[in-house]
């Protein structure tokens, strides 16, 4: 039920005091951010990677091996170790000009319950990657006809994608720093960037022990990923913050810790039903989308997670530092003072 304050505005009950615990709220985000940047750290520090994230066949070059099992109620169980001891035991001959690829690196992923494998090895030809099949049928098949595919990326090609993903998600991010500064007041441009680098930060965190431990690869689809990421994380910060404007600009008479606790609590449900609704056809990627999409789909779903924290908790909880008391009280006229 809505109440009246001394201006004769109405007001809706609080849901959510959050100024009240915003050390609460920067606590639980700093425990994220310090892990994931271990976690970038020990990717970089990891003498088989060399890189914050485990790079991809997109971006390093080399060779995958998609191949699909015949299976009839369901397959039989496979282990990733005895699939990369076989592939080590394949005796390649030297081809002419070209020295026998060393396969004591090869990746291997079993996607889709056992029902296909996902193999990453260096560079190799059609010939070769045909022996590699017919060595793992005895003990990974049979496979299903057709369901062979061999993809192989040049060095060249693997480092221009690189490139290409790095400057395209740089120049994402300078544009949205410029948009929301000519926007919005330095405070909350300054936020909104706060809570972007936030984001990109936990999940590129995420994906850096993924890599560790699960030897989870980031690809092309994954720049894409943060870019969708950072759109998203940087709307739902705007629409928040234009809550509290408004707010701060038709009631002046209360402190700006309650303005941000009322546009907080006013915009909840509508930033929990946009991430709900975002989530679900995301979650059906996950489980149905496929091994291509797999983790696409996860880097989205998050993103959107971690996105909507910053900005119904994160961001609004940082803004109170900007509070100026000396602008509430009986000689100030209840006048907020703003940059804008």
């Amino acid at each position: 039920m809505a109440v009246s304050n001394s201006s004769g505005t109405l007001v809706r009950p609080l849901k959510l005091e959050l100024s009240k615990n915003r050390r609460k709220v920067w606590s639980f985000s700093a425990v994220f951010i310090v892990v994931s940047l271990i976690g970038l750290t020990l990717s970089w520090m990891n003498p088989s990677i060399r890189a914050p994230l485990r790079p991809g066949l997109d971006f390093t070059g080399g060779t995958q091996l998609e191949i699909g099992r015949s299976c009839t109620a369901s397959c039989d169980d496979l282990n990733t170790s005895t699939v990369v001891e076989a592939i080590k035991e394949i005796a390649f001959t030297q081809e002419k000009g070209n020295s026998a690829p060393n396969l004591s690196r090869a990746r291997v992923q079993i996607l889709d319950s056992g029902e296909s494998l996902a193999i990453r090895l260096p560079f190799l030809t059609a010939r070769q990657g045909q022996m590699v099949i017919e060595n793992l049928e005895p003990i990974a098949g049979p496979f299903r006809d057709g369901s062979q595919s061999l993809t192989t990326i040049g060095p060249s090609l693997g480092a221009q994608l690189l490139k290409s993903s790095v400057i395209s998600l740089l120049f994402a991010f300078t544009g949205i720093a410029v948009y929301i500064s000519i926007r919005y007041d330095r405070r909350y441009a300054f936020l909104a960037l706060i809570a972007l680098a936030h984001d990109v930060v936990i999940v590129c965190g995420i994906f850096a022990w993924l890599g560790l431990g699960l030897q989870v690869e980031v690809d092309s689809l994954f720049a894409v990923a943060l870019l969708t990421i950072a759109g998203y994380s940087v709307n739902d910060t705007v629409v928040v913050f234009d809550r509290i404007r408004e707010r701060v600009r038709v009631d002046t008479s209360i402190t700006l810790r309650e303005q941000v606790d009322r546009a907080v609590s006013a915009t909840l449900t509508r930033t929990l039903y946009t991430s709900g609704t975002t989530l679900l056809p995301l979650i059906a990627l996950i489980f149905f989308g496929g091994a291509t999409l797999y983790w696409f789909a996860v880097a989205l779903a998050l993103g959107v997670v971690v996105g909507s924290w910053s900005s119904i908790a994160l961001a609004p909880s940082l803004l109170v530092l900007f509070e100026r008391p000396s602008t509430y009280g009986p000689n100030s006229g209840g006048q907020y003072s703003s940059d804008e």
